[in-house]
């Protein structure tokens, strides 16, 4: 029996919350085309009957320019000590020599597989020239190409994962997906919406807290605080009339209902907290350690 730790590392954007979705085939990490939608290190846990795996999906690597960032890059260093082996995710389009920078300055201890992905949107001499590029690199032990938003490569990935996988006994029970609470994936999920519902910097300044969760005979009441920095931004997350708030909430309804297998009621509070995403004090009361 194998069973570790992987940690999926990579810079905003090149793919790294699809992947981990694609792997669990659940929807645990919150997905946009926006760079910076994770902000906390989301653990996937997959078990076979010979292996299992526990997958950390990281935020983006970036240069913080807030104290949210700040904590959102120690969750990428925690993950960096924590695991057995590293998976570097590069989009295919990247620049080659700008991610190189970022992976040799993360300095692994442990063995690092570089994944391709996006091979389906390249050239075979583009796929040649970023394979070359990569297995010249020391800190490279392994390279794999996927596709995560089509789910190709990823059986080749974990044979991969498996050549460097310690022999131990599996950490967690057989049927548990991931270590973090429901009610953290029904936030998740609110954020996901706003993303995708509300333009430019709203998301960024933007978190939310599940205040009630209560399972009822036929239906689950959820309460959930949305966090702005500013008045106007709450005008903007409610819409004229609160029409917004009723599209977010419908949206992010659905995708909650789904999740938990059943009826839930939604109840939504835009509340504001200037410069929460620079008081110590808020972030930890928001669940950003």
């Amino acid at each position: 029996m194998k069973a570790g730790f992987v940690s999926i590392f990579g810079r905003p954007n090149a793919g790294k919350s699809t992947l981990l979705n694609a792997l669990m085939g659940e929807k645990l990490a919150i997905v946009s085309p926006k760079v910076q939608t994770t902000r906390h290190r989301i653990k996937g846990i997959l078990t076979e009957p010979e292996y299992q795996i526990i997958f950390s999906d990281t935020p983006g690597i970036i240069d913080p320019k807030y104290k949210l960032q700040e904590k959102m890059m120690q969750a990428v260093k925690q993950a960096l000590e924590d695991t057995d082996v590293a998976l570097l995710m590069v989009d295919i389009n990247e620049t080659l020599d700008e991610v190189n920078g970022i992976f040799e300055a993360l300095r692994l201890k442990v063995p690092a597989i570089i994944v391709i992905n996006k091979l389906d949107e390249a050239s075979a001499a583009k796929k040649k020239e970023v394979f070359d590029f990569f297995a010249a690199k020391p800190y490279c032990k392994a390279l794999a190409g996927i596709s995560a938003l089509k789910k190709t490569g990823l059986k080749e990935l974990i044979d991969a994962i498996l050549q460097f996988l310690p022999e131990n006994p599996p950490f967690f029970e057989g049927d548990e997906l991931t270590d973090l609470p429901t009610r953290f994936f029904c936030a998740e999920m609110i954020r996901e919406k706003i993303f995708y519902l509300y333009q430019e910097e709203i998301p960024y300044h933007t978190t939310v807290i599940v205040n009630e969760f209560k399972e009822k005979s036929s239906l689950v009441k959820i309460a959930a605080d949305i966090i702005v920095n500013r008045e106007s931004q709450k005008g903007i997350l409610l819409g004229v009339g609160g029409k917004m708030i009723r599209q977010l909430g419908t949206e992010a309804r659905k995708d909650i209902e789904q999740f938990l297998g059943q009826k839930i009621f939604l109840e939504l509070f835009v509340k504001v907290r200037p410069k929460w995403r620079d008081n110590d004090y808020m972030l930890k009361e928001y669940g950003y350690h």
